[in-house]
């Protein structure tokens, strides 16, 4: 039987393809994800919004990205739905269960507040948007020895005083068992809620000597036998149907064989495994004090990733002089200089380099999907979604085919809570929730969702029923059966007019209502941003 008011603990990860995890196919070990899989459920068809910044304002708000004015990143655009900000026509999470009585806490990547200096405006921060205590850092990619914008509450932490070991996955599952350590002896009766947001696998490619050696090896089949090996495993958990067929390999990479630098590409992915591997090890921590806390039964515990694998590829630079750059991007503690970009020459994982895992790992990431971060096909937009809770949980092990999006995290928080979303708060209007409840999804039942909608730089898609609409900016709509082909490779848009008609329509209202403007427009406003950035530096 449920206990009421569950404490509620959100796990977001950084730049993660949909089959990495081991409970979803991947080769990466994650014991203790998936020991949570085995004792909750596991979403198949969940969805983010294929970007981090947009992604956090929509997962912490219930609304869509534009409407929390973040629908790009943390620049201001010059329109209202770009204003790179968490705005006040939105309530977080944190902000609607603190107001419910629910203590707040957040360890992790914040990145919904164009200000992250500490002399700067801070009303986008966490600690002025619902929690009680934050420890993480305001920005997005940083050094994992000494990550820029690191902050505790409102305050800089001082990166030279850090000690030697300091790792930032580290300290963002230690931080975030803190919390719920400190939270029981506490003595307080009230609930908590804990937003953990990892920077990991995020670039760049740091790991620690011993999590990399655990890898050694494990990728040196190459990207094209492991993609059919996830795939065949990813068929036999029920994770995808056997009918769906894998995509082709990127046009833009050789097939493995004819693939050179194989030492330093396999060594890519070894860094790049061993940084969710971290990841697993403080979510062990962190579901130990669970445990120790005697809360693990009554805690709704969520995983799930902001985006689609990064296929990013850095071109290799020289190292400006020191001050130019953010921390730990030019030097690092000790005085060695930081060699960035990928060049094979140098192989990832130490604090001296700084690297991403590039197109062809990215493509193995997202088995059996098309394209990545950014876009809104497949593999930009699908998400693990782990649940695990023990009190009201009970079809342990079983997977949930059902669509889901970040809208609906808010709104399963609140419902789970008991708790109200506002019409007002601290005098403004805010705007309807736009999510609805995964709760009955737990127990095998309909939520009734009608349509999923995306859009991020000019891409843009629809999903309602089986049908799937979706556009690569600047090209056309393309139509996929989503139910016989949700991988996107035989695209039915010519044969069904009228269906391209009509959920285009839908994307388009929804687009008005939510703020959207044309991407053309927006790159006019990005090209006038950067100007005058640019001027402000000189």
């Amino acid at each position: 039987m449920a206990t009421s008011r569950p404490n509620i603990l959100l796990v977001m990860n950084d730049d993660m393809g949909f089959s990495d995890i081991g409970c979803y196919g991947g080769e990466v070990q994650t014991p203790n994800l998936d020991r949570l899989a085995a004792n909750g459920i596991r979403f198949t068809q969940f969805y983010n919004t294929a970007r981090c910044c947009p992604t956090r304002a929509s997962i912490l708000t219930g609304l869509h990205p534009h409407q929390a004015g973040v629908g790009w990143m943390t620049t201001d655009l010059d329109e209202d739905g770009y204003r790179g900000s968490l705005n006040d026509k939105c309530v977080t999470i944190a902000e609607a269960l603190g107001a419910a009585g629910y203590a707040t806490y957040m360890s992790g990547k914040w990145h919904v507040s164009r200000n992250v200096v500490p002399d700067g405006p801070k009303h986008a921060w966490p600690c002025q948007r619902g929690f009680d205590h934050y420890f993480g850092i305001l920005g997005g990619a940083a050094n994992y020895w000494q990550p820029r914008t690191l902050t505790r509450n409102n305050d800089p932490v001082d990166l030279n005083g850090l000690p030697a070991d300091f790792f930032l996955t580290d300290a963002i599952s230690d931080r975030a068992a803190d919390y719920i350590r400190n939270h029981a002896e506490s003595g307080t009766d009230a609930p908590f809620f804990l937003y953990t947001a990892y920077t990991a696998p995020h670039w760049p490619l740091h790991a620690h000597p011993e999590d990399i050696e655990r890898y050694r090896g494990r990728f040196a089949a190459g990207w094209d036998n492991l993609r059919e090996e996830r795939l065949q495993r990813m068929r036999a958990m029920g994770i995808v149907d056997a009918s769906w067929p894998i995509t082709d390999r990127d046009p833009t990479q050789p097939p493995w064989e004819e693939a050179p630098n194989k030492d330093w590409e396999q060594r890519r992915m070894e860094v790049y495994a061993a940084q969710i591997d971290r990841m697993d090890q403080g979510i062990g921590r962190i579901v130990a004090a669970l445990n120790d806390t005697k809360e693990i039964d009554n805690t709704l515990i969520l995983f799930l990733a902001d985006n689609g694998a990064c296929a990013e590829e850095f071109a290799r630079e020289v190292s400006p002089m020191p001050g130019t750059y953010p921390a730990g991007t030019t030097q690092t503690r000790d005085g060695r200089t930081v060699m960035r970009g990928n060049d094979p020459t140098v192989m990832p994982g130490s604090e001296d380099t700084y690297q991403s895992y590039g197109i062809p790992w990215a493509n193995l990431s997202n088995t059996p999907f098309r394209e990545y971060k950014h876009w809104v096909h497949e593999g930009g937009i699908a998400t693990p979604l782990i649940v695990h809770w023990p009190a009201v949980v009970d079809d342990v092990g079983a997977l949930r085919h059902a669509p889901g999006q970040l809208t609906d995290i808010m709104a399963t928080c609140l419902d789970v809570a008991g708790a109200d979303y506002p019409t007002r708060f601290n005098g403004n209007d805010i705007i309807p929730l736009e999510g609805t409840s995964l709760k009955p999804i737990f127990h095998d039942q309909p939520n009734h969702k009608e349509a999923l909608i995306w859009e991020h730089e000019g891409n843009k898609a629809v999903r309602r029923g089986r049908w799937k609409l979706v556009c690569k900016y600047p090209g056309d709509w393309e139509l996929y059966d989503i139910v016989a082909n949700r991988t996107e490779t035989e695209d039915l848009a010519a044969e069904n007019p009228g269906v391209v008609a009509e959920l285009g329509a839908i994307h388009d209202a929804w687009a008005e209502r939510c703020g959207v403007k044309a991407w053309e427009h927006m790159l006019e406003n990005l090209k006038s941003a950067r100007g005058v950035a640019a001027s402000a530096r000189k």
